[in-house]
């Protein structure tokens, strides 16, 4: 049957045809002419695919519909990346006054991802970046294996920029902040590298190491600065190189055992804002010189805990001694349990340790009040969780690089990283639920938070168990749901019996 004349007249597009079909030959296809052929003397045209209907005298063309194959994920993780992208948003902008705004978004990027995903290898950043949000926050990162690593290494090759970013931001801390000082080895079997070196604890390691060295501020509750040495350099031998590099010329900084008063004294004494609080050795002669094992007071506000204060003759130096009672009686049950074990107890020696247990005697170029120093040593603990959360919680305990560029590359990122966990850390404090369940378990529930793009291009989230919900609201991802009304006061009406008959 003939197409009508007033179907052939609506406008369609060029080199098309229209075909009818369906039983009552009232459907009409509009479908392409893709060419012709040459047969038995005459050209016949080669009818392509249809592109579209002729329906109530317009022409309706067919929506195209793009292959599954090689398609953007439209489900990705949004909580995790969401919580971290608020909590570190201002070190973005600290990067971007020290790299260019393409750079410092990789690197920001790198650094996020380590933390959204503890352990990733370099070959699956892309793969992370693209399956959550942070490929629609910020589109375009290059990523890739070989993208990734070879931008590490040329990070390493620009250590000035790192050191420029390390000096701002302990240029940053306050005159009266108190920094914890301390190292940590990290293992590290590279060859090529010359940071790679055997340490102290080879023999129970057995690996090769490189030392890294966190400032960490007490009052901010997050790492300032950091650098990396060979395994084998001490860290006594490092402390004044990293002092002088990163910029840290004021605070109180409150180190251990392993950095004496005098391993940055040149460096001190250029700075007169920079103060120490160390520990000093049991056996040193101070503790006799100044007789710091005759406890005269009790510290104010600490219960069992006695102490001294006295002044070093000739010198800017006051010398404080605390002894706890309960770790004294602690000390001196192994002691004992020690020597009974081996058959080796000695009244005269027993009688020469049991003065020093439970001490310490710590040395500070300020007067201060013992209760203030105590309580500063004692929350010296805090730079061993960073440690731990650094090795641990980010999966930074071994290098996964080679040559001394990319190893400090590496390391600069990771830095990043532990600065977003602790962040990350204060953010679940705040909302209360670390006194209910562990940073890995928060994080679990947070990367189980996804978002699904609607047809309408629109991204929402994907529903969730009520208690994995009630996480999310408290840290201000979802809204709180509506209240209802309030109920009036007073028991409600009773309805009227009804009447009989």
């Amino acid at each position: 049957m003939p197409t009508p004349k007033d179907i052939l007249a609506v406008p369609r597009p060029k080199n098309t045809v229209v075909v009818t079909y369906g039983k009552g030959h009232d459907r009409y296809a509009v479908r392409r002419r893709v060419g012709c052929r040459y047969i038995k003397g005459r050209h016949v045209p080669i009818t392509g695919p249809t592109v579209g209907h002729i329906v109530g005298g317009a022409f309706v063309p067919l929506e195209e519909r793009k292959p599954v194959a090689g398609r953007e994920p439209e489900l990705k993780d949004w909580g995790v990346v969401e919580l971290a992208d608020r909590c570190f948003a201002d070190v973005f902008g600290e990067l971007s006054r020290v790299y260019n705004a393409a750079d410092a978004r990789r690197i920001w990027c790198i650094a996020l991802l380590r933390v959204c995903y503890p352990g990733v290898p370099d070959c699956e950043l892309k793969e992370r970046y693209e399956t959550s949000v942070l490929s629609e926050k910020y589109p375009g990162v290059a990523l890739s294996r070989n993208a990734a690593c070879k931008f590490q290494n040329d990070l390493g090759k620009a250590c000035s920029r790192i050191i420029e970013f390390m000096r701002s931001r302990a240029a940053a801390v306050g005159a009266d902040a108190h920094l914890l000082l301390d190292g940590t080895l990290k293992s590290d079997e590279s060859r090529v590298n010359t940071l790679s070196d055997f340490s102290r604890k080879a023999r129970t390691k057995g690996s090769r190491d490189i030392n890294v060295l966190y400032a960490f501020d007490l009052d901010r509750q997050e790492p300032v600065c950091s650098k990396c040495f060979p395994g084998n350099m001490l860290d006594v031998t490092a402390y004044g190189a990293f002092m002088e590099e990163c910029g840290v010329e004021k605070g109180l900084v409150v180190a251990d055992k392993g950095f004496p008063a005098g391993a940055a004294a040149e460096h001190r004494a250029r700075h007169p804002g920079l103060h120490y609080l160390n520990p000093v050795k049991r056996n040193s002669r101070f503790i006799e010189t100044h007789r710091l094992l005759e406890f005269d007071a009790p510290v104010a506000g600490r219960e069992g805990v006695l102490c001294r204060k006295a002044k070093c003759r000739g010198e800017r130096k006051w010398l404080y001694s605390f002894r706890h009672a309960g770790k004294a009686a602690a000390e001196e049950q192994a002691w004992l349990a020690k020597a009974s074990a081996k058959g080796t107890y000695d009244r005269a020696e027993y009688e020469r340790q049991r003065r020093r247990f439970g001490t310490i005697v710590l040395e500070c170029d300020l007067d201060l009040p013992p209760e203030t120093v105590y309580k500063a040593y004692e929350e010296r603990w805090q730079i061993e969780i960073v440690m731990r959360y650094y090795k641990n919680a980010c999966g930074f305990d071994e290098t996964r690089v080679q040559d001394d560029y990319s190893v400090i590359g590496s390391e600069f990122c990771d830095f990043l990283a532990t600065v977003l966990t602790f962040r990350l850390l204060k953010a679940f404090d705040q909302a209360g639920l670390l006194k209910k369940s562990t940073y890995s378990r928060l994080l679990s529930v947070l990367r189980r938070a996804k978002q699904v793009r609607w047809p309408d291009g629109e991204w929402r989230p994907v529903k969730l168990a009520p208690s994995q919900e009630n996480v999310l609201r408290s840290l201000s991802l979802l809204p709180s749901p509506p209240q209802p009304p309030p109920r009036k006061r007073g028991r409600p009406r009773r309805l009227p019996l009804p009447t009989s008959v």
